[in-house]
């Protein structure tokens, strides 16, 4: 069984998650493509993706699962030295983490009118996992999904009532094969556990981290 998902969840959701598969079902095997490219099920080279996005493929039928909410996050460590900011208009004397080619991050703290530019980010990068990981180092304040900031011992909400966008979760695979039983299977295995993710009851509520 071939999953394709982000970087994010494929590093960090569903380790947990098909870990919990293989003791319900041991004969399925299963091969994780960390990858944001919806190609993926269009080339055969998935069986099952999840996407943040839908796919407008007429060849795809997707699932809508979930949204998971985003907000602004700091390590403890980060926050100790360099204090925690009161409002948004704060964010600017601060460390920020963002994206490097990308602008979204950019525009979205222009909507709560705080205008920057590509400088005002001291660490940048387009590599999703990188820049999560620059976050719990300690770098400064970056952006992070939800649940996976709640698990996180080493990590601090910042600004907990700034109006983020939430991140829409969909399952998709190829129409030829929606009908497989094993696939079928997986694919509503997937669907629960996401969700159980998303409300904060997800995989790694027990863990170390």
């Amino acid at each position: 069984m071939r999953i394709a998902a982000s970087e994010v969840v494929a590093a960090y959701v569903l380790p947990e998650i098909t870990a919990r598969l293989g003791a319900e079902e041991p004969g399925i095997e299963v091969e994780i493509v960390a990858s944001n490219q919806v190609e993926n099920l269009l080339r055969r080279d998935a069986d099952i993706a999840i996407r943040m996005v839908k796919p407008a493929q007429n060849e795809l039928v997707a699932r809508k699962v979930t949204d998971i909410p985003l907000r602004a996050c700091a390590a403890k460590s980060y926050l100790d030295r360099r204090g925690r900011p009161r409002e948004p208009g704060d964010l600017a004397g601060h460390d920020l983490i963002g994206f490097d080619r990308s602008d979204e991050i950019i525009r979205g703290f222009a909507q709560f009118g705080v205008p920057l530019t590509r400088n005002a980010f001291r660490f940048r990068t387009d590599n999703q996992i990188v820049l999560w990981e620059a976050v719990r180092a300690g770098n400064g304040i970056g952006f992070g999904q939800e649940p996976l900031a709640d698990l996180d011992p080493l990590m601090e909400t910042v600004l907990p009532g700034l109006a983020l966008p939430t991140l829409p979760v969909w399952l998709a695979m190829h129409r030829d094969v929606r009908t497989n039983v094993r696939i079928r299977r997986v694919a509503d295995f997937l669907y629960e556990e996401l969700k159980r993710y998303s409300a904060g009851a997800g995989s790694g509520e027990n863990s170390a981290r």
